[in-house]
């Protein structure tokens, strides 16, 4: 059986002495254009060998934006699935569709409102993952995360920050967490020979 949660450890074993911020996000991977990519988590003032204790849920959460500004209740999204925003006379909410998504790995987000465009806003943890803008009405978005995560060390970035391709391009160590239930994410580099920061795994647990 696979795991729900996946428990993750950071471990600061640099040598950085700039109190720096951890960014970590996710790519949509359903997509072959640029969109907005958004740090998913900021671990800051993690001194050396403090440690930061956090969990990747396997499943993420969907919420949708409409044009008046107002957000939908966020729902679990399972992959293969499709959602649809609509008006039901109440108001416009956002439900199971009778269609699925075009990959069983995917969940697809459809605008199905006579008006309006809409943001499609997905969460993992609680916190904002990722999000796609000014979907018009007929139009579709397509969402599926690989376990992976890109990570790495960048100031004055906050949760739910829109990341520059500049921050993107510092921003680029990459933890697989396919088939593990848990481990320790461990930073080393940095100091003042300015050696590059390393980030890779450690006390592995398997699923």
């Amino acid at each position: 059986m696979s795991v729900e949660n996946i428990n993750l450890n950071f471990i600061n074993k640099s040598a950085d002495t700039n109190n720096s911020g951890i960014v970590i996000y996710q790519q949509n991977v359903a997509v072959d254009f640029d969109e907005l990519t958004v740090a998913w988590r900021v671990i800051q003032n993690v001194g050396q060998l403090d440690n930061h204790r956090f969990v990747y849920p396997i499943l993420f959460d969907m919420s949708a934006r409409d044009s008046y500004g107002s957000y939908t209740p966020q729902i679990t999204a399972d992959n293969g699935n499709a959602y649809e925003m609509i008006n039901d006379g109440s108001g416009d909410i956002l439900r199971l569709a009778s269609n699925t998504a075009a990959s069983p790995n995917e969940v697809l987000a459809q605008n199905n409102l006579p008006q309006g465009a809409i943001d499609i806003c997905i969460y993992r943890d609680g916190k904002l993952l990722a999000q796609k803008t000014g979907i018009a009405p007929c139009q579709k978005a397509a969402f599926q995360f690989q376990p992976r995560l890109y990570i790495g060390v960048a100031s004055g970035v906050q949760e739910g920050d829109v990341l520059s391709s500049a921050l993107l391009s510092q921003i680029n160590g990459q933890i697989n967490l396919f088939g593990i239930s848990s481990a320790d994410i461990i930073m080393t580099g940095g100091g003042p020979n300015g050696t590059p920061f390393d980030f890779h795994l450690e006390n592995i647990a398997h699923d």
